[in-house]
């Protein structure tokens, strides 16, 4: 799975339980959907923790510094 923009994997996630929570999916969609909403939660928690670092970097020195992404 592409690693977009946390706005844009949540937009995709919303849609997704959006569409599961119509309950009419049949149940092999419904899982392919979870496993697909389960992989953007991840990523958007991973994006989260990213710019948590951020701003821990930015409020603790009041300039940006380079880090090491968890990519890396």
């Amino acid at each position: 799975m592409d690693k977009n923009s946390l706005e844009t994997n949540l937009k995709e996630l919303e849609s997704i339980v959006s569409k599961m929570e119509q309950g009419d999916m049949a149940l092999e969609d419904s899982i392919k959907s979870y496993e697909k909403g389960m992989l953007l939660l991840k990523l958007c928690q991973d994006s989260l923790k990213e710019i948590e670092q951020k701003v821990l970097i930015l409020s603790a020195e009041n300039t940006l510094e380079q880090f090491k992404s968890t990519d890396e």
